[in-house]
């Protein structure tokens, strides 16, 4: 295997995934979203509640003026794969002008698996060694053998873009790949999931790692309203009106009024005889003993006025 580019990471056994550039940040986000000039002046807490808004809400143009550039090396049948991403801008290795390069994937013994009885797209369950070894051995003797043709077909002057075509989709090619940050992070979404090929989960994990360093803040709340968040359908919400106790809801909804006033006490100091008033305001039925020893606990936990004000309202639709 030929060395790896600087700041490589490797993927596979002869593939990488490369940060070759990058255009804005977190804060190219905040200032779409503000359509404003420069950095602007507003606090990071402010910058990244706007960012956790915008995610939550589903308003991805300010993604899209984040963009990413990488160098990748894969398999031909994981770019096939990588391909269907049709929203990058992408330069390939061309077999037709260069030759191709004696580079071939070969599994490891942990990755050769049966093919799974509920996924027809997946695999499953402990293969025998001996036929994890018979596995690898077609590999590489096909993978020799082919090139070994292909090298014969080059030598008699036959024309790259016909000869190529011998080639098995286990050979690695090399492109440039450009996009932008939301559709980056679409593509991740569901090549990082534990549903996907492992072989291109390799490269989704490698790349995420460049969108966890360029907008960290993004990143957080992508993580948090998008792969570990939940929506609900029409009929799953009617589920729950129907099933969820009412007193559950309103034990929900009595945290969030602590939690609120919390929040806003932190963002801006309140004296001590004005808190109780503070959290009635934000819908808190507690007579004011127990919100005293409730305060005191020391175990309120403080969030984002806006997103707690948002879930008091489907909760509250709950029990209407």
């Amino acid at each position: 295997m030929k060395q790896l580019p600087e700041n490589a990471i490797k993927c596979l056994d002869k593939g990488f995934v490369r940060l070759v550039d990058s255009m804005g940040g977190d804060d190219a986000i905040v200032q779409a979203a503000r359509v404003s000039y420069g950095q602007g002046t507003s606090k990071i807490s402010q910058d990244r509640g706007l960012i956790r808004y915008l995610m939550r809400h589903r308003h991805t143009t300010p993604f899209e003026m984040v963009e990413f550039k990488f160098h990748c090396k894969m398999p031909i049948f994981v770019a096939r794969q990588w391909v269907r991403h049709r929203t990058a801008n992408i330069n390939e290795y061309s077999l037709r002008y260069s030759e191709a390069r004696d580079e071939f994937y070969y599994p490891d013994p942990e990755h050769i698996q049966f093919q799974s009885a509920f996924n027809k797209q997946g695999r499953m369950g402990e293969v025998p060694a001996d036929l994890k070894q018979k596995v690898q051995n077609y590999f590489k003797e096909i993978s020799e053998k082919s090139f070994g043709i292909y090298l014969e077909l080059n030598e008699a002057g036959v024309a790259r873009e016909l000869a190529r075509a011998i080639l098995p989709v286990n050979l690695y090619t090399e492109w440039y790949w450009k996009n932008d940050l939301h559709n980056l992070l679409h593509f991740i979404g569901l090549r990082s999931d534990s549903h996907a090929q492992y072989e291109i989960r390799v490269f989704s994990d490698a790349m995420a790692d460049s969108v966890k360093a360029v907008a960290p803040f993004a990143w957080e709340a992508y993580q948090d309203y998008v792969v570990k968040g939940m929506r609900f359908s029409r009929i799953e919400q009617s589920l729950l009106e129907k099933q969820l106790p009412s007193r559950v809801v309103d034990d929900i909804l009595e945290d969030i009024a602590y939690q609120i006033t919390a929040t806003l006490h932190y963002n801006k100091h309140r004296e001590d005889s004005d808190l109780y008033q503070l959290y009635q305001k934000q819908g808190g039925s507690n007579s004011e003993e127990d919100f005293r020893l409730k305060w005191n606990s020391g175990e309120i936990m403080i969030g984002n006025v806006r997103e707690l004000r948002e879930f008091k309202l489907k909760l509250e639709s709950l029990n209407n």
